[in-house]
């Protein structure tokens, strides 16, 4: 008899990730990188794609679906279908634009209103197109200030260059149920090393109403 191959598909623990930003950011960019190992660098806007991947934590398989959603505001009653299944959340802006770091509250915003049932909601502030320096408009501390705030952590990524962005068969976004502990994007203090934890933010949902 063949050796055992591990779980099937349909067996495995399934775990779903939210990336929100606005359009133009890099979202697809950054997760087509992290997936495939592969930059896109012209891209028509997305409306949602998924993408799923079989990775190997603390010995065990599981899943990650990686949902990656339009951040054009038509698409606001969209996301909200979406973000009822997520169980964490990058929100993405482009350090070379101050809208988009800007509008990042008002995702949080959507995401606390849409998520005002549960305590805790694990959250990444993410700055991506760190490769565009010169074309800086959004400082680290500035970021950094606000992810505090927030009582999440801050990283900067580049889809382009693969900066900060660990595509390890086996890593990739550590998740649990009930909490997901780690991204695998490597802080931007010490971008060699390890993993680095995803702060929980409390949802603050005391006078919040989830949408009927």
């Amino acid at each position: 008899m063949a050796a055992n191959k591990g779980k099937s598909q349909s067996s495995l623990s399934l775990h779903k990730v939210i990336m929100v930003g606005s359009g133009g950011v890099g979202k697809s960019a950054l997760t087509l990188q992290f997936m495939y190992d592969e930059f896109v660098e012209d891209y028509e806007p997305t409306k949602a794609d998924s993408y799923r991947k079989k990775v190997v934590l603390d010995g065990d398989e599981v899943q990650i679906d990686i949902l990656d959603t339009a951040g054009q505001e038509d698409y606001a009653a969209i996301r909200d279908n979406y973000f009822r299944s997520g169980e964490g959340f990058l929100l993405v802006f482009s350090i070379t634009e101050q809208e988009s770091f800007t509008a990042t509250d008002e995702f949080r915003e959507q995401i606390l209103r849409v998520k005002a049932d549960e305590d805790k909601i694990p959250l990444l502030l993410v700055g991506n197109k760190s490769d565009l320096e010169e074309r800086r408009h959004v400082s680290v501390e500035e970021a950094r200030r606000k992810a505090e705030e927030w009582g999440a952590q801050y990283v900067e990524t580049s889809a382009k260059t693969r900066a900060n962005v660990d595509k390890k068969h086996d890593r990739g976004v550590r998740c649990r149920p009930q909490k997901m502990d780690y991204f695998q994007f490597q802080p931007i203090q010490s971008p060699f090393l390890g993993y680095m934890d995803a702060a929980t933010l409390e949802s603050e949902n005391t006078s919040r109403q989830g949408l009927v």
